[in-house]
């Protein structure tokens, strides 16, 4: 029993990690038994919650399994100043309104992972909005600007004459008093976040607190090969519907296959070993990227309708069919561009001429390129590769 949890351990310090700060500390702790209290903050900046923000979710969730405390914060403080940690440029300050929009959904995403029930969960106004400028001065005093401006991202923009607002400096204080406020043991991150988890240790110290363990999970790419980020658009959500979630997959670059069961998944690792090794001996990337697929939707969806998901996929891509159960819309303007509109087959007229013109409209099955094109009842209208919708 003993050695299967040094293995439990083991993983959990290992997989999809990047750097752990103090590792000897941290790994004592887990063996000691202790119930440890382990933190993960997000900010609500958009609604969804996608798989890339899922990867320290998921480690979360490992460290749940193992007996210890999760405190799941949602940043509807912080999400207002803004977190500019991954930005190259000014991140803007969003409105309150907005960002309780964003997080309506935020508890039940995380229930995908989480088990909910068993977790603290906080919103960070309940200690940041009563804090006056004296204890904000006194947080301050603890950092030097300089620690600031060292930043990569920070140095680039200094020396490159961007500005840098002074709310900026102050978003790592906030997340650093996060820890503070909620006794954290152990935070987890991504790579990019790696300054404002040190700052939760400098302000713990501070507070005559034992400072925080850090584990950071590097960032992983999106379906286009930069880094997932809701404003690109290139991510899949935790929310996303079956057939939506495995056609994504489907669509990712077969470099980042092996890369995704080790982070967005849980399958064993000497499964994902077999995998790789098949990969490397000239394996199809099509059928093992189908078994990620079909992984992911049974995670978040179930066995039931990944098997579902797949058998779309197989016949409306691979056979070429075009799927028995299509969405029915009636448009109040029969416009190809005001169908895609109407329909929210995109999003604007902008986004409708790029598409149709890029050939990524398909009308009964042909390639349409004409905007002023008047549809009929009964025609299918197909955007990219998995999505139908029928006019009546």
């Amino acid at each position: 029993m003993e050695e299967d949890n040094d293995l439990k351990i083991k993983e959990l310090l290992t997989r999809g990690v990047e750097e752990i700060i103090d590792k000897d500390n941290l790994e004592k702790r887990l063996k000691s038994g202790k119930e440890l209290r382990i933190k993960l903050g997000i900010d609500p900046t958009s609604p969804n919650i996608h798989i890339g923000r899922a990867v320290p979710l998921l480690k979360l969730r490992d460290f749940q399994k193992l007996g210890h405390k999760v405190i799941f914060i949602i940043g509807d403080f912080t999400g207002v100043i803004g977190d500019t940690s991954d930005k190259e440029s000014e991140r803007p300050m969003i409105q309150s309104e907005q960002v309780k929009k964003n997080m309506e959904n935020y508890i039940n995403q995380a229930s995908k992972i989480l088990d909910i029930s068993k977790c603290e969960v906080h919103y960070n106004s309940e200690w940041l909005e009563r804090l006056g400028y004296r204890e904000i001065g006194e947080h301050a005093d603890v950092f030097s600007v300089s620690n600031f401006i060292a930043r990569d991202n920070i140095k680039r923009r200094l020396d490159a004459g961007k500005r840098v607002s002074l709310r900026e400096v102050l978003y790592p204080l906030m997340q650093g008093y996060d820890s503070v406020a909620i006794k954290a043991d152990v935070e987890l991150g991504g790579t990019d976040q790696k300054f404002n988890l040190l700052a939760g240790r400098e302000l713990q110290k501070h507070y005559n607190q034992e400072p925080q363990d850090i584990l950071t999970n590097p960032l992983i790419e999106g379906l286009d090969g930069r880094k997932m980020s809701s404003s690109w658009g290139n991510v899949v959500n935790v929310f996303d519907e079956p057939n939506d979630m495995y056609g994504k997959i489907m669509s990712l670059k077969d470099e980042y296959i092996i890369k995704y069961f080790t982070f967005t998944t849980r399958v064993p690792l000497s499964q994902v070993d077999e995998y790789k090794k098949s990969l490397d001996e000239g394996a199809n990337p099509r059928n093992i990227k189908m078994k990620l697929a079909y992984h992911l939707v049974s995670f978040y969806h179930n066995e039931k309708e990944a098997e579902e998901a797949q058998n779309y996929f197989i016949n409306t891509f691979i056979k070429k069919e075009t799927p028995q159960e299509i969405e029915e819309f009636k448009p109040t303007n029969y416009n190809l561009v005001s169908f895609l509109i109407e329909s929210q087959l995109v999003t604007s007229k902008s986004e409708a001429r790029r598409v149709v013109g890029q050939g990524g409209v398909k009308i009964n099955g042909e390639v349409l390129r004409d905007l002023e094109y008047n549809l009929s009842i009964g025609d299918v209208i197909q955007k990219g590769k998995i999505n139908f919708i029928k006019v009546i």
